[in-house]
């Protein structure tokens, strides 16, 4: 259903209100609270958090997993509620990788710390809030640098993630083809060499001249450190890594160029994580591919044919989902993947439409195409979850965004409509043809009723009579043949 199809926003709330009725219970964000601002540089708990108290036993925290956290975030610019609509995604993000989210907590700042992310004395603060819940990780809602980790986990005693360090591991966790997992493997690794550190004097230890002790004839000299020998396999690793993703990624090249040559129209369905690509795919396809309620469930890209209403072929493509403050490391190694947006001829962009923040969501996700050279690609903005959503919301993004459609891949609500966007959003077929094709070339009319658009069609004794609109390439096939 588009927005030109509605009479009037009534007939619209009431056509949501009759969708919602008919859809079973949604899980949807839930907003938090607007908080009252609290002094400057302080911090305070975030409401909805759990706080239950349990002790666990103490155990060597490099052996911990991600189970029981606590979450604090800089509050830098924005409004509070974009601050607390920041720490609640990264709580979804944190439960998604398996952990139990105890407490979050924000303080105002105009920037991070440079030491300590959130300052030396409310580092003290935080402290106390790990040993009160019992806490076993701290997650920071940003990118923290080598010296802000190493001196955050030397004064809270616990190990400390930022929020890059928990994508890659839900990313590693969902990983499932083989070039997924060597592309997860190397952002990690890339993410990890900078920040690489020695546990223990044995980790800093040169063997080399008296030094070396009783190693004897050929155990002196400059010797290596084992951070550095650690540095050296990462860096040699990585290398091989690359090597591996260049050599898949030609097979996937082999099959974009094999569309492009037949011309067959792509369709890349991108969005913010957990906004329903998937579910839009499989509505759109039947194409099977796992949905989950989870942020990142789909990391391997799924290209699915599909047909137009005349019968005309053309690719949808179930992308990975983006995030705010997506990860460069991820980007980079993504980036074989992430071809399959940069090269669609159409990009349907599907939004979050129960999100607090839509907005911000469609903030993201357009950085992202600009960062891999997607800017210009035709865009339609497929708002989902409408059975879900506020229709105020919801009638806020249609009046703001062209070319956006509403839709719930949930009831199939509004889908006649973004189906039809999509077919009129496909590359113009700009040769006419009208010629006879001889019986003897069928693969020339299977190959017109799948590219092209049929406009008359007629059986004479010397062969097909046909008019047609098709590409360039096909219609000199067809000149030659007739």
């Amino acid at each position: 259903m588009t927005k030109r199809e509605l009479d009037s926003q009534d007939e619209f709330e009431a056509l949501l209100r009759e969708s919602a009725r008919t859809a079973a219970e949604y899980d949807s964000v839930q907003e938090a609270s607007q908080p009252e601002l609290e002094q400057r540089q302080a911090l305070r708990r975030v409401a909805g958090f759990s706080t239950e108290l349990q002790d666990i036993s103490e155990a060597e925290y490099r052996q911990l997993q991600l189970e029981r956290v606590v979450l604090v975030g800089v509050w830098t610019e924005g409004s509070a509620q974009m601050a607390e609509n920041s720490l609640a995604e990264l709580k979804a993000l944190a439960e998604t990788a398996g952990s139990e989210v105890l407490e979050g907590l924000i303080q105002r700042r105009d920037k991070p710390d440079p030491a300590t992310y959130i300052g030396s004395g409310k580092v003290t603060e935080l402290r106390q809030v790990v040993v009160a819940t019992g806490a076993d990780t701290v997650i920071c809602d940003g990118e923290l640098s080598p010296s802000q980790l190493r001196q955050l986990e030397e004064k809270l005693k616990v190990k400390v993630v930022d929020r890059t360090a928990l994508i890659l591991d839900i990313f590693a966790q969902h990983a499932k083809s083989k070039e997924g997992k060597a592309q997860v493997e190397l952002a990690q690794m890339s993410y990890l060499l900078p920040r690489l550190r020695g546990w223990g004097g044995s980790l800093s230890r040169q063997v080399g001249g008296r030094a070396a002790g009783g190693a004897g004839i050929g155990g002196r000299g400059p010797g290596e450190t084992k951070i550095e020998t650690d540095r050296r396999r990462i860096r040699e690793k990585m290398s091989r890594l690359r090597g591996e993703i260049k050599e898949m990624k030609v097979a996937r090249d082999t099959k974009r160029q094999e569309r492009k040559r037949h011309r067959v129209p792509s369709v890349a369905i991108a969005g913010y994580t957990n906004a329903g690509k998937s579910s839009l795919l499989n509505s759109l396809t039947d194409a099977g591919v796992l949905v989950e309620n989870a942020l990142f469930a789909t990391l391997d890209p799924t290209v699915r044919q599909s047909r137009t209403s005349d019968g005309r072929i053309y690719t949808l493509t179930d992308t990975v989902g983006f995030v705010r403050h997506l990860p460069h490391q991820l980007v980079d190694a993504f980036r074989s993947t992430l071809e399959e947006v940069e090269e669609a001829d159409v990009i349907v962009h599907v939004v979050d439409g129960s999100h607090p923040d839509p907005f911000e969501q469609i903030r993201a996700v357009r950085q992202v195409f600009s960062e891999i050279g997607a800017s210009d690609i035709p865009e339609i903005i497929a708002i989902n979850k409408v059975d879900a959503a506020d229709p105020s919301v919801v009638m806020h993004i249609l009046r703001t965004e062209p070319n956006s459609y509403a839709f719930s891949a949930r009831t199939g609500f509004g889908m006649p409509g973004l189906l039809l966007a999509i077919e009129k959003s496909l590359p113009v077929l700009s040769v006419e043809v009208n010629a006879v094709v001889p019986y003897g070339r069928g693969d020339l009319i299977s190959a017109i009723h799948q590219r092209g658009e049929i406009l008359s069609e007629e059986y004479l004794p010397e062969g097909t009579a046909i008019h047609a609109r098709v590409d360039a390439g096909l219609a000199k096939q067809i000149n030659e043949a007739s």
